[in-house]
């Protein structure tokens, strides 16, 4: 019996002994979660997402693009073809302001930017450029002739940043710029590069029509314009467009599609 008591006394002593090692190891997980989720809120309310906006610090950059493009698309039903009655750009400029009919064919006015602009954008090589606009000028032209501009396929680019706009002009002088110019240069070699798929294709309401891209890899838009706002401290505080945003201008309408031909039935 002495036996067997002293076997009931060890498992007695073993069970309390692991209850208390459980018990202690458990607490210590709570602990430990409980800081850790402490620490990632401080840690989101200390560095918001770029931009200054932190509504949206919970919801993906992809994802927010997506909801992006989905307002986007629904910009001509809610306002209607802007362009067909000669509307306003995003640069509050009229359409026949800034472009014209010469030899049949639509050709932008060029005129100097007064204030100056000091954007930033990122081309798009002409190897994705030259492609696209083909595909673009194919499905488009024979509907909208002399009614159309296509944006060079050279000068396809993306938006990213500006020094200053015609909303709130930055004066600088050639030092700043030159200035400005190496702070940016700086950021872009820290960058990788973006590997980006085309998304959807949309039309504004001011005849715009626009590539929104979605990002596979690489510099996430959002973080760039977070480095660039670093690095141009004097740029203005209200940027033109959305820190999401990845999008193209592939070209503009200016009027009526070609009236489609009526078939007699007999």
């Amino acid at each position: 019996m002495e036996t067997a008591s002293a076997r009931i006394s060890t498992r007695c002593h073993w069970w309390s002994h692991t209850k208390t090692v459980t018990l202690i190891w458990f607490i210590s997980f709570v602990l430990f979660y409980s800081f850790f989720h402490m620490a990632l809120q401080n840690s989101s309310q200390n560095y918001p997402s770029s931009g200054g906006i932190t509504s949206h610090s919970h919801i993906p950059n992809g994802e927010r693009r997506a909801r992006l493009y989905d307002k986007m698309a629904r910009d001509l039903d809610d306002h209607g073809a802007a362009f067909l009655k000669q509307g306003e750009t995003s640069q509050s400029l009229l359409l026949s302001d800034i472009f014209t009919l010469k030899d049949g064919a639509v050709t932008p006015v060029h005129k100097a930017a007064n204030p100056p602009v000091r954007a930033n954008v990122l081309y798009l090589s002409p190897k994705y450029s030259v492609p696209i606009s083909d595909a673009v000028k194919r499905i488009f032209s024979p509907h909208f002739d002399k009614v159309i501009w296509f944006q060079n396929s050279s000068l396809y680019h993306f938006s990213m940043f500006h020094a200053s706009h015609h909303i709130s002009p930055v004066p600088a002088t050639e030092d700043e710029i030159e200035a400005e110019a190496t702070a940016v240069r700086a950021v872009a070699e820290d960058l990788c590069p973006l590997k980006i798929v085309l998304d959807r294709v949309i039309l504004t309401s001011t005849g715009v029509l626009l590539g929104c891209w979605q990002v596979i890899s690489g510099t996430d838009p959002m973080t760039i314009r977070a480095k660039l706002r670093t690095a141009l401290p004097n740029a203005p505080e209200k940027q033109l467009y959305d820190p999401a945003i990845l999008h193209t201008s592939f070209a503009r309408l200016l009027g009526h599609p070609r009236a489609s031909p009526t078939v007699e039935l007999l």
